[in-house]
């Protein structure tokens, strides 16, 4: 499936950067407390990586960035999750994600399930790298393959839906 898109690559002078980063933000602080009132649900759904993918494809690396890194901070800051303990890690893969998903985007120049399979393969096995080394616990570095397959196929299957829409408007 293939969808030529309008992709930007915003900058730091732009208000729009900071528009809208501040949306995508709020996507990420919003979606994590929903997937919370299930049961497992942060670690299995993995939503905090959603509007990161979204912001750092459709708006590029700086709105990515920040959405990447504010992101988990407010949370943490916010509600206590996660928890500061796991908070490089997960900062490690956020940056990850809004890197990778800029630079596909920016080569591709429109939006594929193989482009946005391959940004999150990218982020998932460099940032479980970077956890292995991190935490020396290999088994609790590939929680996010273990138990957060559905939320790698919302980023996947629901990232192409919304890139898809955002198209549209």
């Amino acid at each position: 499936m293939n969808t030529s898109t309008r992709l930007y690559a915003l900058t730091f002078r732009d208000v729009r950067t900071y528009m809208f980063s501040f949306l995508f933000i709020a996507g990420n602080i919003l979606l994590p407390q929903l997937c919370h009132l299930v049961p497992q649900g942060g670690p299995t759904l993995l939503p905090i990586y959603f509007f990161t993918l979204i912001g750092a494809y459709k708006f590029g690396l700086r709105v990515g960035l920040l959405t990447a890194v504010l992101s988990p901070v407010l949370n943490s800051i916010l509600f206590g999750m996660p928890a500061p303990a796991v908070l490089p890690v997960l900062l490690v893969k956020s940056i990850l994600l809004a890197l990778a998903a800029s630079v596909v985007a920016r080569h591709s120049q429109k939006v594929t399930l193989l482009s946005l399979l391959s940004v999150i393969l990218f982020y998932q096995l460099a940032g479980t790298a970077f956890e292995w080394a991190w935490c020396g616990d290999f088994t609790l570095a590939m929680q996010d393959f273990r138990i957060g397959i559905p939320g790698l196929l919302l980023q996947w299957f629901g990232g192409y839906l919304m890139l898809k829409a955002l198209n549209r408007g």
